[in-house]
């Protein structure tokens, strides 16, 4: 069912697009050598050039080029052999050179598309307008002093890819989907952090509403909105403002907004400019930017596998559900994580053993699995010990606890602890009999067709054991003996 709003005077139809701001993952800023380590002291890493001096040329920084095609290939878009930047004139204090070197009419990378996936099980197809290359500006920061704004200009300078999407979403969930998508790839290509927390990704939520066929209506943009649950929220709650505009017999205007995260409203930031209001014109530093198409195939060659490729994979060649391999494709640490566990082992037991216990783990002690005490390798032995009979999954979960307690590899843990299951069937078979010795009523009543029973005895064994009998072979002794 499609997702609308319910007004006085009907239903309307969301219509969204979203720009996104990708920090570029890069050592140095687009056209300087400095650097662009998140948290570094204020102004700490400033150019000549970040700072607008007189005289100080731009110099392309190839890699960020690089960074912004592989994004494009990674989003199925057309790579531009022929791109060109372009100054983008306005006057804010965090801006030193008064402008912005950004790309307006020739973008690096043109139109392509990602394919979303929804809670229902659909999927759709979200079309991408371009992804240019542009400087970042600096930071004015207002809680500093009582009358005062400071500037850092750490960031000014460094380079960004804006991805806009076509107006194709139609609701709070595919907005979401489509920042979680888009995300999820940035990080498989190493492109972008992705670290929304930290500003390295955020979005422009353009939002409109209209009645069902008709054309566009006015829209609104929502600025810097830094999560997506945050996107989500904006989006709805912009959406049901518009509808109460215009059912109120008013117009829309057309203007640029923030969204209130406390209360949940967006509220009027200025008015929305149009591209002249910049009075973007080629920037006289920089020639075009000109592109090989060998060169674009190496960077092709070279690309990681994505998300949907690896998801279709592990369904395909590993056997696993499509939600398991959705789950286990969600990051690309995790990925390698769990390729590494099951390499040479049953990718299915593997893929039950990360996404269950281990995830759970991960939750109970509060790590990640870029800093979890259990590593790959040694979740890996512990299958393997569950396989040579050594333990049983009961204890394998026992030994997996001790895992994240101390970090040790498993085999250690089970030495320690004496954890080893028992698989000696003279051992077992003394232990079923002190059972039954001391459950005679319970034998007779088995005996005499109580099948119910069995379960009984399988549990004293096993409480008996201290839970280190074989399964197996305590259900086949105890059947062969309560015969």
């Amino acid at each position: 069912m499609s997702y609308t709003i319910e007004g006085a005077t009907g239903a309307w139809e969301v219509v969204i697009g979203l720009e996104v701001h990708a920090q570029v993952t890069s050592k140095a800023k687009l056209f300087s050598g400095a650097a662009t380590e998140f948290g570094a002291e204020p102004n700490s890493q400033v150019s000549f050039i970040d700072a607008g001096f007189p005289g100080m040329l731009p110099v392309i920084n190839g890699e960020c080029v690089a960074q912004a095609v592989r994004t494009g290939l990674g989003l199925n878009a057309q790579v531009n052999l022929w791109s060109r930047f372009d100054r983008k004139n306005y006057f804010y204090a965090d801006l030193p050179q008064g402008y912005q070197i950004s790309q307006y009419e020739f973008p690096i990378i043109g139109k392509g598309e990602i394919e979303i996936e929804l809670a229902d099980g659909s999927t759709k197809n979200i079309g991408i307008t371009r992804l240019h290359l542009e400087q970042d500006a600096g930071k004015s920061l207002h809680d500093q002093h009582a009358t005062k704004s400071y500037i850092d200009l750490n960031r000014s300078g460094v380079a960004l890819m804006e991805i806009v999407s076509e107006p194709d979403l139609r609701s709070p969930e595919e907005a979401g989907a489509y920042l979680t998508k888009l995300r999820q790839i940035l990080r498989y290509l190493g492109t972008c952090d992705g670290n929304m927390e930290q500003g390295s990704l955020r979005a422009d939520v353009n939002v409109s509403v209209r009645k069902a066929g008709e054309e566009f209506r006015t829209r609104c943009e929502v600025k810097n909105v830094n999560s997506i649950r945050f996107v989500m929220q904006a989006v709805e709650a912009e959406a049901r403002r518009q509808v109460e505009v215009w059912e109120a017999g008013e117009e829309v205007v057309q203007e640029t907004r923030l969204f209130d995260t406390s209360r949940g409203v967006t509220r009027s930031m200025r008015s929305k400019e149009d591209a002249h209001d910049y009075r973007y014109f080629p920037d006289p530093d920089l020639p075009p930017l000109v592109l090989e198409q060998s060169w674009v195939e190496q960077l092709k060659a070279g690309l990681p596998e994505l998300p949907d490729a690896r998801r279709a994979r592990y369904v395909g060649d590993y056997g696993l559900t499509p939600y398991d391999a959705h789950v286990l494709t969600l990051e690309k640490e995790t990925a390698a994580f769990y390729e590494t566990v099951a390499a040479g082992r049953d990718p299915k037991m593997a893929a039950n053993w990360v996404t269950g216990d281990f995830f759970a783990g991960l939750n109970r002690t509060g790590h990640s699995i870029g800093d979890s005490p259990v590593s790959a390798e040694n979740l890996g032995g512990l299958l393997d010990l569950i396989k040579d009979g050594t333990l049983s999954g009961k204890l394998a979960k026992e030994v997996l606890e001790a895992m994240f307690e101390t970090g040790e590899p498993p085999a250690a843990i089970v030495e320690e602890r004496g954890l080893k299951q028992v698989t000696d069937t003279g051992a077992i078979e003394a232990m079923i009999d002190e059972v039954m010795a001391k459950n005679a009523d319970k034998v007779a009543e088995y005996r005499s067709g109580k099948d119910k029973l069995f379960g009984f005895f399988v549990g004293q064994t096993m409480k008996a054991m201290q839970g280190k009998g074989n399964p197996a072979l305590v259900n086949d002794l105890l059947k062969r003996k309560l015969a």
